[in-house]
């Protein structure tokens, strides 16, 4: 008679990425605080005691969620607006290209990293940190696109664009979750076009 198949034993590393795909789901569509380790546990099919010796506690959890999503994100944007050939101006476009797939309404119920903030108001925890961090980063990564685009556009000021373009990503994001991806959000690439320079400099 043969033997009923075992399923394979994860390694450490792979359920500790099983759990945070897990915790993503979890903490994305349902809150961070409404979502206890328990759950997170019995919905991965791993015991309490199996996950608090891959995080330490939930607050650890919360943290490593919060660094691999950005983690993502960044890839995401960096895609998106990656030097291949295009210019500042165009790869600019490309990200809010992107960013109107990303706020359909199925993949998005808004920013996971202004969610996490709302509900991390303690700017010592780790997952607050991280979430400023990535916001941080955009700002920056804007700035580098702005200052790109000064040197063969007309831009009088390269960081106020890249504050007024970054303004115009958080808003859709912040706006997408009440309003949804068919309201001003829709919007968002217009707005974006409207103020880069379309001219070459003289």
């Amino acid at each position: 008679m043969a033997k009923a198949r075992t399923a394979p034993r994860r390694t450490a590393a792979q359920t500790r990425e099983h759990l945070l795909d897990v915790a993503h789901d979890l903490f994305y569509w349902n809150g961070i605080r409404a979502v206890g380790v328990d759950r997170i546990a019995a919905e991965a099919g791993v015991a309490p005691t199996t996950l608090y010796r891959l995080f330490a506690s939930k607050d650890d959890l919360i943290a490593a969620y919060v660094e691999r999503a950005a983690d993502g994100y960044r890839e995401w944007f960096t895609a998106a607006t990656g030097a291949d050939g295009r210019g500042a101006r165009e790869r600019v476009l490309a990200l809010f290209d992107a960013l109107r797939a990303q706020t359909a309404p199925d993949r998005c119920r808004g920013c996971p990293y202004l969610m996490a903030l709302s509900e991390l108001p303690d700017t010592a925890s780790a997952g607050h940190r991280r979430a400023v961090e990535l916001k941080a980063w955009v700002r920056a990564r804007m700035g580098d696109l702005t200052e790109e685009l000064a040197r063969t556009a007309p831009v009088p000021d390269p960081a106020l664009l890249a504050d007024q373009l970054t303004l115009i990503l958080e808003g859709a994001y912040a706006s997408v979750q009440a309003l949804g991806a068919d309201g001003p959000a829709r919007a968002a690439r217009t707005f974006a076009e409207a103020v880069l320079p379309d001219g070459a400099a003289h």
